[in-house]
């Protein structure tokens, strides 16, 4: 099969750091599924990841967490109903030991002994790839493969950031950056009676964020016209944790959904943090996250904005995120 890999991370498009190479077909292990990939999404992980931003965990990886496949075997030992011919996701968590406190307080998301698909452990830049079937995911009817694939995670992290950004029924949400993840969250919110602010670069970007039903549309640090409730910043940048946290009411909450943040300037408590405001991280997520969220699309369907690439053409495509080319997510296809 053929299957891409970060031998060694830097830049992508300075030295691509990706290397395409024809591999054996792998062999589910016990309790897990061999996926045959119908369509994967470029995550910026997978680009963090790609470019080294986070530390390497497996050497030669096979990046990739937003995968939708048809199952075409089945490990031994395997309880979960999952059968050869359906339909399934693997996601950015892989697995967890289900035993230490954080899980069994059902916050799988913290588990220090946690497993994440495309870099702990191959991921879905390839033809085939195996996921323990305790950790994929049914997927809901109406979508193309295409479209599921940015679900996996953009729209799983970008719900679970919506949660901890504690937004109140009706209320003003900003969000900060507007691909993927955030063009998911925002329909959620949306469909939940939120007014929604938009603060992004890239006139495409803003186009997609007023046909969504924006109210405003800025550039990434301009002020909104009234307070927000709450925010989620997606983009990467942390000198925008400043101007989000400036625009939030009385009481308001800051969600940083990102797994990489460049630094946050020094800030004033008195301008930004007083009067009750807070800022919260979003680590991964939790199958029940996922389901939560994978159930809402199978009723309220998404508009998923997507933009296709073949598979050997995944070095492309993380250029194009990176330089900000495309608004939506990106999705590879065999």
């Amino acid at each position: 099969m053929l299957s891409w890999h970060v031998d060694k991370p830097g830049p992508v498009g300075a030295g691509q750091p990706l290397v395409l190479r024809d591999t054996p077909v792998p062999s589910p292990g016990p309790g897990e599924l061999l996926l045959r990939v119908l369509a994967c999404g470029v995550c910026r992980t997978d680009l963090h990841v790609t470019e080294g931003d986070l530390p390497v965990h497996r050497a030669g990886v096979t990046p990739g967490h937003e995968v939708v496949g048809q199952v075409a075997a089945v490990g031994s030992a395997d309880t979960s109903g999952f059968a050869e011919g359906d339909r399934a996701g693997a996601a950015w968590l892989r697995w967890t030991d289900g035993s230490c406190r954080y899980c069994l307080r059902g916050a799988e998301n913290l588990c220090p002994s946690s497993v994440y698909t495309g870099w702990d452990a191959d991921g879905g830049y390839a033809e085939y790839m195996t996921v323990p079937a305790a950790y994929a995911h049914r997927l809901p009817a109406g979508y193309a493969d295409a479209e599921l694939a940015p679900l996996l995670c953009a729209g799983i992290i970008g719900y679970r950031a919506l949660k901890r950004a504690a937004l109140p029924p009706g209320g003003r949400l900003g969000v900060y950056g507007f691909g993927g993840s955030a063009h998911l969250a925002a329909q959620v919110a949306l469909a939940q009676g939120a007014t929604l602010y938009v603060m992004t670069r890239g006139e495409r970007a803003q186009q997609l964020a007023r046909s969504l039903g924006a109210v405003f549309v800025g550039g990434p640090a301009d002020m909104p016209p009234e307070p927000l409730d709450s925010a989620i910043l997606f983009a990467p940048a942390g000198d925008l944790v400043l101007p989000a946290l400036a625009a939030l009411d009385r009481g308001g909450t800051l969600a940083i959904a990102g797994i990489y943040l460049t630094d946050i300037p020094a800030l004033s408590y008195e301008r930004y943090l007083f009067q009750e405001r807070q800022v919260r991280s979003v680590t991964s997520n939790t199958r029940q996250d996922a389901r939560e969220f994978l159930a809402f699309a199978g009723s309220h369907r998404l508009s998923v904005t997507t933009h296709s690439y073949r598979l050997d053409s995944a070095g492309r495509a993380l250029e194009d995120l990176k330089a900000g080319r495309f608004e939506g997510a990106a999705v590879l296809l065999p």
